[in-house]
């Protein structure tokens, strides 16, 4: 019990936050918003994932990524693959000259479905690829840079190169890719219609369910030996490796780790909200993906989903109210929340978050002085 409290909870003020996270998106979203809005906040928690994978690289491995949105949209687009493909069979394409084939590629005088397409017919094999392709390419990247001790500046630059280099392939191989439009249409996971609003309220819960795993194994890593030399190699990365340490798969690890939690979000985005395109693959969203972590606390797991929900829910509200000026809001939020709070909605949860936990210490003593001593007693010998 003391190792799940401590390694994976986080102790006290780590298990009251995420108690606190859990009831919000669990119980509160679902019961006070209608489908539209909860739809909304499920496509905000797809973003988490990525927002989550930047505390781990960014906050504890001080490794900048501006390219996150790379393995956010191979994930979205692998998981879009398959459900387009679903979306095409003959009996659904019959009106095109090649029946069998997604409509972008009948449009484009495609004739057969190119030959890396066709293991997304597979469920199990498109799962496969969410995770180990991304993880795969991160793997290439973060060898090819860490090796050298190509870090800092140079790296986040490098990262923005790929995610342009990447739209830029996308958008060109229109044939393949869906282009500029991306890959829409997308109706039906195994003949479930994907597109109604119960289907979109099990994928929130489903996307809630993953985000908080992936909170408790990021925790469990940071906490292990792991995260403790990961700690040391942001702050004194030489001292690290002259105490025997290969640092640069240490990197490498974080990177790929964090590069298949960007992946999942991608992935359930596509459920969540029925498409993907090259627009979720650019510098722009995988730079707004760092302001999430920034705006929650780039130390903090929790807090870069706070932050996450912030800034969408900023975003949405202020261009229905304010369609000519929601950019500069939006910006102005952004900034006020770095001025006043350096550290992130985190920092305000670390100066006064021990006042919501002692109300949870309280509440649990109580609780425990009205259940009878004698069955305690029996809990205690039966562990």
């Amino acid at each position: 019990m003391s190792f799940v409290y401590e390694k994976i909870m986080g102790g006290k003020k780590g298990l009251t936050g995420f108690i606190i996270l859990a009831t919000l998106i669990l119980i509160i979203f679902p019961l006070f918003l209608d489908a539209f809005r909860l739809n909304l906040v499920g496509k905000y928690l797809t973003y988490a994932f990525v927002a989550v994978s930047l505390v781990l690289l960014w906050g504890y491995g001080g490794i900048l990524s501006l390219g996150q949105g790379i393995f956010f949209g191979l994930g979205g687009y692998a998981m879009a693959m398959f459900l387009k493909l679903e979306a095409s069979s003959p009996e659904n394409t019959t009106i095109q000259s090649t029946p069998g084939i997604p409509d972008f590629m009948d449009w484009n005088q495609l004739t057969e479905l190119p030959w890396f397409w066709e293991p997304f017919t597979s469920f199990t094999f498109t799962i496969l690829a969410v995770l180990i392709v991304p993880a795969a390419f991160a793997y290439i990247i973060g060898s090819a840079m860490f090796k050298r001790r190509v870090g800092g500046v140079y790296f986040a630059i490098i990262t923005q190169v790929i995610a342009v280099i990447l739209t830029v392939l996308i958008v060109g191989q229109q044939g393949v890719t869906g282009g500029i439009n991306g890959i829409t249409d997308l109706r039906t996971l195994h003949g479930w219609d994907i597109t109604s609003d119960s289907a979109k309220n099990i994928f929130y819960f489903i996307n809630c369910g993953l985000l908080l795993t992936v909170i408790l194994a990021s925790r469990f890593i940071l906490t292990s030996k792991f995260g403790r030399i990961l700690l040391a190699i942001r702050d004194k990365e030489d001292r690290v490796r002259f105490s025997g340490y290969d640092v640069a798969n240490f990197k490498i690890f974080i990177f790929c780790f964090a590069a298949m939690i960007s992946a999942i979000g991608g992935a359930m985005f596509t459920l969540q909200v029925g498409f993907m395109s090259p627009s979720f693959v650019g510098i722009v969203p995988s730079i707004e993906m760092v302001i999430f972590a920034a705006v929650g606390g780039r130390m903090s797991l929790i807090g870069a989903v706070y932050g996450t929900l912030l800034i969408n829910y900023g975003k949405s509200a202020f261009s229905e109210s304010f369609p000519e000026m929601w950019l500069f809001l939006i910006g102005g939020l952004f900034i006020a929340v770095v001025m006043l709070f350096p550290n992130g909605l985190a920092g305000l949860w670390n100066d006064y978050g021990h006042h919501i936990t002692n109300k949870f210490v309280f509440i649990s003593k109580a609780f425990s002085k009205l259940v009878p001593q004698s069955l305690l007693k029996k809990v205690e010998d039966a562990r």
